[in-house]
C-alpha cells in the first residue's frame, strides 16, 4: 500500500483462521479474511475503512496452510516443487456495514527444487508463517520459481492494484 501511496495504519487483533468446511477455496479465503476485518472493525474508529486479507495456497485442489516446523516446510515445498499451484487472496474492505470482498488469484509454477535447495531455503528463510512455506519476495523466488500467471503482488499476499480500485468505491 506504500508502493501505491496510500496512507494506512496497521491493526493487530489476533483471529482464528479456520473456515467452515465445504467452503471453495476463494470463499474459504475471503472468510478468513472477513473475520480479520470484523475483529479489527471492533477496536477502531467506526468510520474508518478496514482493509482486511488472507492468502491461501491451493495444490491439486487442496488448500496449503503454514508450515508446522521444519520438516512440514521441507515436505510442502517438495510437494510444489516442479509443479503449478494456485495462490488466492481474499479481500475484505469494510466500513461500517458497506463490505466489498473479492478473491485473486494466481498461478505460480516452481522449477523442480532439491532437497538441498528446499533445506536451504527453509532453514535461512524460516517460512513457517508463509502459506505454502515460501515468500515468493525471497531467494526462492527469484531461484525457484519458473513463471507467474497473473498478479504478482497477489503472491506476495496483496493485489493492490485491484485493492486500490476497489477502495474509490469508498
Amino acid at each position: 500500500m506504500e508502493w501505491a501511496e496510500v496512507p494506512f495504519e496497521i491493526v493487530v487483533k489476533e483471529t482464528a483462521e479456520t473456515f467452515p468446511e465445504g467452503l471453495k477455496v476463494d470463499e474459504a479465503a475471503i472468510h478468513i479474511a472477513r473475520q480479520k476485518a470484523l475483529a479489527a472493525q471492533s477496536i477502531v474508529n467506526a468510520n474508518a475503512i478496514i482493509l482486511a486479507a488472507d492468502t491461501i495456497v491451493v495444490l491439486k485442489g487442496r488448500i496449503i496452510g503454514k508450515p508446522k516446523d521444519r520438516t512440514d516446510a521441507i515436505r510442502i515445498l517438495s510437494d510444489l516443487s516442479g509443479q503449478k499451484h494456485v495462490v488466492i487472496t481474499g479481500v475484505v474492505i469494510r466500513q461500517g456495514e458497506k463490505e466489498i470482498s473479492f478473491a485473486d488469484s494466481t498461478d505460480v509454477y516452481f522449477h523442480e527444487l532439491s532437497r538441498g535447495q528446499i533445506e536451504f531455503y527453509v532453514d535461512k528463510y524460516q517460512p513457517y508463517d508463509k502459506a505454502g512455506a515460501y515468500a515468493i519476495q525471497e531467494w526462492i523466488g527469484v531461484t525457484g520459481i519458473k513463471s507467474v500467471v497473473g498478479d504478482f503482488y497477489n503472491v506476495m499476499g496483496l493485489p493492490v492494484s485491484r485493492i486500490v480500485q476497489e477502495l474509490s468505491k469508498f
